[in-house]
């Protein structure tokens, strides 16, 4: 590699060489794909998708992760799009709730709140400065938390096998969940470079190549798939309700501030500077209207990924074709049904196993913001009670026997809509203890006096 070239991998504009670009953004789809397609298989698991449907389902995942992307490399129109260095993908962050919505209603229903949610956060885009004091860490790592811990369910109904499986809770499945989950954290734990960041696309490889000399793959799906397949418009139909918006909505906020923190750490690490607020508004606006596109297809809500924000930080690699390239990968896989309908044949003991690990780093991620704080009383009230409100009330189904229908569906299905409200109510009412006072004077004088 000439000097230039390699300096041209660390500035945004410029073209580095094609062997240059190739490795570096297939480090990227490697990283991101399996994190892409996972929540798409789950809901398609809870949504009794037919297995046509569930390779289209995976198709709209992969291709509009890909525009979506895209979108934020090169923005439309100056102000939907970051540009910058990030890759976006389906979220498992969204999965609690699209199961509950699927779950409650169908998946017409999840698109039609996916609408609206776009529109959240493109209004929350815009209104960046005035919205984000109602998000700072501690209310942003309590919710984070709160989604981590609704997720760890899903993964063991997987790891057991699937609910209604006729092999569900078998020693079989468990076995395989746990060598493919042992094979992700010996790969996380004691190697370095590419293998410790494909950890999980390796660990689900081993699970799957076991689950085939057991018996537990049928190919049928990929025999009959064709080869080539667009994303369909309007195929998985649109669904307006109330509930399931108010619940979506709530979630796009939450992601938006997420996304805050993504691209923070990908300028902070990979450029060596915060990032502007043109560049935070129109990331998140760029989100929202990739989500709103993606629901026309059937791709599910998009989000930057912070496994490959990883990366960034590590190689510092932030040129724009690396991550042009990579978009391009994840279109074409998006195009290919046979490509799509292989990884639809994964055993859901498989995906369990490898995406317990995953969970795991979402909950532990809401703690580290959480102890950036100081626990003190007030606090350890805010996360606490919003925890235990959120949990609590989910894991009682009858807690609101009494109450209307519209009120079980908006804060008795999902732990997330509740924790998210009362951790912003009690920040908003509960007295800030003295020095995080005295902090945040400090901060606004020297906005004022910057």
């Amino acid at each position: 590699m000439s000097s230039n070239q390699k300096s041209l991998l660390f500035q945004y504009d410029g073209t580095p060489s094609l062997k240059e670009i190739i490795p570096l953004g297939m480090q990227h789809v490697v990283a991101m794909i399996v994190g892409c397609v996972t929540p798409a298989l789950i809901i398609a698991g809870v949504a009794n998708l037919t297995a046509a449907d569930k390779i289209l389902l995976v198709q709209s995942s992969l291709f509009f992760a890909g525009i979506a992307t895209l979108i934020q490399i090169f923005p439309l129109g100056k102000v939907i799009g970051s540009r910058l260095p990030v890759i976006m993908g389906v979220s498992f962050a969204y999965v609690p709730t699209l199961a509950a919505i699927t779950g409650e209603f169908n998946i017409a229903t999840v698109f039609g709140a996916q609408i609206i949610g776009g529109l959240v956060s493109i209004i929350f885009g815009i209104f960046l400065k005035k919205l984000i004091k109602f998000f700072p860490p501690l209310v942003t790592g309590t919710v984070i938390f709160s989604i981590g811990l609704s997720l760890y369910s899903v993964a063991i109904k997987y790891i057991a096998g699937g609910v209604g499986s006729a092999t569900f809770g078998s020693p079989k499945n468990w076995a395989v969940a746990l060598i493919t989950l042992g094979v992700v954290m010996f790969l996380n734990f004691f190697t370095k470079g590419n293998l410790k960041l494909a950890s999980i696309l390796i660990g689900m490889i081993v699970g799957y190549v076991i689950s085939i000399f057991l018996g537990m793959v049928s190919f049928d799906a990929v025999t009959s798939a064709g080869l080539f397949q667009a994303p369909k418009l309007l195929h998985f139909g649109i669904s307006f309700n109330t509930t399931a918006i108010i619940s979506m909505a709530i979630m796009y906020i939450v992601n938006s501030v997420q996304a805050i923190g993504d691209l923070s750490a990908t300028t902070g690490g990979g450029m060596d500077r915060n990032p502007t607020h043109k560049e935070l508004s129109g990331g998140i606006i760029g989100n929202g209207f990739s989500s709103i596109i993606g629901a026309l297809f059937g791709c599910m809500p998009t989000a930057t990924y912070s496994q490959n924000v990883g990366i960034v930080i590590t190689n510092k690699v932030i040129n724009k074709w690396v991550f042009a390239f990579a978009s391009f990968v994840v279109i074409l896989s998006g195009l290919i049904p046979k490509f799509a309908s292989l990884l639809t044949t994964i055993p859901q003991c498989v995906l369990g196993g490898a995406t317990i690990s995953v969970f795991a780093t979402i909950t532990m991620t809401g703690v580290k913001m959480i102890a950036s704080n100081d626990l003190t009383m007030r606090n350890s009230a805010v996360v606490g009670i919003a925890i235990a409100l959120g949990i609590g009330i989910v894991e009682v189904p009858n807690a609101f026997a009494l109450f209307p229908t519209w009120f079980i569906s908006i804060f008795g299905k999902s732990s997330i809509v509740v924790t998210t409200l009362v951790a912003i109510a009690l920040n908003l009412i509960l007295p800030k203890d003295n020095a995080e006072s005295a902090v945040i004077s400090n901060d606004k004088s020297k906005s004022k006096s910057a």
